[in-house]
């Protein structure tokens, strides 16, 4: 009985995934709205310089996070990254596959949590391991991430 339990969760959960998108440990609303802040959600904001949307997305993280597009839409448009990261719920479906893919524990304090998150989206997916203070725009982040956690 235990058994059938067991499986009827873990079927529920693969279910609620499926339909609901991509679940990563310690990536809720809150630390979603808090990568927003640090990267300067600014919603109207279109692209400018190669950063498009409220999390100012460049193409390479785009493509790194693969592709993720409007519904509807074709990945292989040549503006289907421009109107997915200019749209926020677009934008936070590429976060969260960014995520997925290079989520780790970059101040090595055990979990993988927000203030992670935050270091990835600095640094990358491959150098997130890199002190936020040691330039002006990190510690701006780190100013930021502070005020949208209190």
């Amino acid at each position: 009985m235990a058994n059938n339990k067991y499986l009827l969760l873990l079927t529920v959960f693969c279910w609620l995934t499926l339909v609901t998108g991509i679940r990563i440990s310690n990536l809720n609303d809150t630390c979603i709205r808090c990568l927003c802040y640090v990267a300067g959600c600014d919603l109207s904001h279109g692209c400018t310089q190669g950063y498009c949307g409220p999390f100012y997305i460049s193409r390479v993280y785009w493509v790194d996070a693969g592709k993720p597009s409007l519904p509807e839409d074709n990945p292989e448009r040549k503006e289907a990254f421009e109107d997915c990261a200019r749209d926020y719920h677009c934008s936070v479906k590429i976060v969260e596959s960014y995520m997925a893919k290079f989520g780790k524990d970059c101040n090595r304090d055990g979990v993988t949590n927000c203030f992670d998150y935050m270091m990835i989206n600095h640094h990358g997916g491959g150098a997130c391991t890199e002190p936020l203070h040691l330039t002006g725009l990190g510690r701006r982040r780190l100013e930021l991430y502070q005020q949208c956690r209190l």
